[in-house]
């Protein structure tokens, strides 16, 4: 990097942090608890909600610090916080016993995202999930009814002074590095999952300093353009599926031409509707409900994963031979019930300004035409049509460039994650060559670091630039 360069970046971005070191603070207030022994720090990281502007709003941002008393409370320290995005890490943790899995590496830091549910202010949109209901029991075209949804929730925000173009990765990446520096810790383990793997890359750019290695599950960098590939990494999952069964003898040749008959049935459907008498959980009555393709679809995409995956042909059978109704319900659950630990407002902000207002539609569009057999199927819950009332910045170009670093990284990766390819773990591998790509044969999404008996992450952390052995039937390591 030339003088020069590093004059300019000085200048855009250095007043900006400290500007925001000033204000940052920890906000003490007990979120979980904890068993007895254990020494825990937690509360609310306060920090500027948008670190270009002086004198603007703050946000409160929850997290828990745990360790054993023999444990540093400066170094060797892990932090966790989960994938989406939109999900909360600590939601659905009451406390945390003495035996707590990862207290055995070390101290460990369970950090929630700014916007997502324990946050202060949490960006739900209820209306949202009301609206995909009510879709589904009045027989009305679901993109509509989201639509006025979403914009409602948007002015909701925008008339309580929240700036929703302050709740991305950047940021977040920020607030990460401003509590360990809160908390007087020397540098972090990071560990990510699928979204919160590209959150992790983001502070191992904007602020190296502070990360001894990477610890990553099945994930999505913020510069890759996801909108353009999702259903080029659906099909490839799907390929996995279709080879096996045509070379796995446990098949018994059951399912022979299965690959064939998936992409005829599925091309073909096209717009049909199919209906049934379904009886949400919360309903007295049942009623009729209508569903199509992407229903069906999800029904198969959702059971691309580890434990699944071998009943994924009968189900593709199954559903090739109309019998539907053994499967509709379970999907139709999934779509009436809103999942208490995730926001809406916060996937909208991170999807629309980091991949989707960076997205061609041309190129979105050439999925379709050479996989007709997934053309309208609904492969994320945010789209150009959200993103045009969600209405935040487009990020700047360098969130779309890839991190090059030399930090150690450690990534577990499924060969048939539908969502997180193994693709772009490999990528990550290309810009940072101290990454080893620990490979789960037939797995799916966060696929772990224990296969076989064998504890991959505890062999890596025993000495994270030396290369991780044990490669079998189920695992491979690039």
């Amino acid at each position: 990097m030339t003088i020069f360069r590093i004059l300019l970046l000085l200048a855009f971005i250095s007043p900006r942090y400290l500007y925001a070191q000033k204000k940052v603070t920890i906000e003490p207030a007990t979120i979980i608890k904890a068993a007895p022994g254990l020494i825990v720090k937690q509360g609310y990281l306060v920090v500027p909600e948008n670190r270009r502007k002086q004198n603007g709003r703050v946000v409160k941002i929850p997290f828990v610090f745990v360790r054993r008393p023999e444990q540093s409370a400066t170094s060797n320290v892990f932090l966790y916080t989960t994938g989406g995005p939109g999900y909360s890490t600590i939601g659905n943790l009451d406390s945390i016993k003495a035996d707590f899995g990862m207290l055995s590496l070390g101290g460990f830091i369970l950090f929630d995202q700014r916007g997502t549910r324990r946050a202060k202010p949490a960006l739900d949109c209820p209306e949202v999930s009301e609206a995909i209901k009510r879709s589904y029991r009045e027989n009305l075209n679901r993109d509509s009814l989201v639509k006025v949804a979403v914009q409602q929730c948007r002015n909701s925000f925008v008339k309580a002074g929240i700036d929703l173009s302050a709740y991305n990765t950047t940021e977040s990446a920020a607030d990460i590095n401003d509590l360990r520096i809160a908390l007087q810790i020397d540098s972090l383990h990071l560990m990510g999952v699928s979204y919160s793997g590209g959150l992790m890359l983001t502070v191992a750019r904007n602020h190296p300093e502070g990360v001894q290695s990477l610890i990553l599950q099945s994930s999505l960098p913020v510069f890759t353009n996801y909108e353009e590939e999702a259903l080029l990494n659906i099909n490839e999952a799907l390929e996995q599926v279709f080879a096996r069964v045509d070379t796995d003898t446990a098949y018994g040749g059951r399912y022979k031409g299965l690959r064939k008959k998936f992409q005829q049935y599925f091309t073909y459907l096209g717009n049909k509707k199919f209906n049934l008498r379904y009886k949400p959980q919360d309903a007295a009555d049942s009623i009729s409900v209508y569903y199509g393709k992407h229903e069906l679809l999800d029904i198969i995409v959702d059971r691309l994963n580890t434990r699944q995956v071998g009943g994924v042909p009968e189900i593709i059978t199954n559903i090739i031979d109309g019998q539907h109704a053994q499967y509709v319900p379970a999907q139709m659950d999934q779509y009436f019930s809103a999942d208490p630990n995730y926001t809406a407002g916060m996937r909208y902000s991170i999807f629309c300004s980091e991949q989707i207002n960076w997205s061609d539609e041309i190129l979105e569009k050439q999925q379709e035409e050479i996989l007709p057999w997934l053309a309208g199927f609904r492969y994320n819950n945010v789209d150009h049509a959200i993103c045009s009332c969600w209405n935040v910045m487009k990020e700047p170009a360098i969130v779309k460039t890839p991190v090059y670093s030399n930090i150690p990284v450690l990534i577990a990766a499924g060969d048939i994650d539908p969502w997180c390819s193994l693709f772009y773990n490999r990528l990550i591998k290309r810009t940072m060559p101290n990454t080893q790509i620990l490979i789960r044969h037939h797995a799916g999404h966060v696929p772990g670091f224990v296969i076989d008996g064998t504890d991959y992450l505890k062999m890596f952390l025993a000495d994270p630039n030396k290369p991780i052995t044990g490669a079998s039937a189920s695992v491979s390591v690039e």
